[in-house]
C-alpha cells in the first residue's frame, strides 16, 4: 500500500502544454521585466510569480551586482530601450519550453535563455539567463 505524505499535496504539479496558454507573450514579458530589473527600474519581486526559487535568486543576485556597478560608476538607473529581434522556442518534453530571446539595445545585442515549465496550470521559468 502506497502512502502519501501531506507535503506531496503541496508540491507543484506538472501541467501538460495542451492545458497551458501560448508561451510567447510570457517570454516577451519576462525578457522585458528582467532587463528592467537589471537596469534598476523594476523590483525583482514583481517577477517572483513567474520564476522558480532558483531562477528568482539568480536574477536577484545579478540585479544586485548591476546596482553595485551603477553605484560605483555614479550612474542613475534608466529604463532600457530595446527591440526583441527574435524568439526561438523548442519543446523537449510535454509541459517544457526552452527558448532564446534575442534583444537589440542601443549598445549591444543580447540573448536571454529561458526554460519554462508547466506547473500548477501556468508557466513558470525554472531557468533564466541574460547572456
Amino acid at each position: 500500500m502506497m502512502t502519501t505524505t501531506s507535503s506531496e499535496y503541496f508540491e507543484p504539479q506538472p501541467t501538460s502544454a495542451a492545458q497551458l496558454p501560448d508561451p510567447i507573450p510570457l517570454l516577451r514579458s519576462l525578457t522585458q521585466g528582467a532587463l528592467e530589473v537589471l537596469a534598476g527600474v523594476r523590483d525583482v519581486e514583481q517577477l517572483a510569480r513567474w520564476l522558480s526559487e532558483d531562477a528568482f535568486r539568480a536574477l536577484a543576485a545579478r540585479a544586485n551586482l548591476s546596482a553595485r556597478a551603477r553605484s560605483a560608476r555614479g550612474v542613475a538607473p534608466t529604463r532600457p530601450t530595446f527591440e526583441i529581434l527574435s524568439i526561438r522556442e523548442s519543446a523537449p518534453a510535454d509541459g517544457i519550453v526552452e527558448a532564446v530571446v534575442v534583444v537589440a539595445g542601443p549598445g549591444r545585442t543580447r540573448a536571454v535563455a529561458i526554460r519554462l515549465e508547466g506547473l500548477d496550470s501556468r508557466w513558470r521559468a525554472s531557468s533564466f539567463a541574460v547572456l
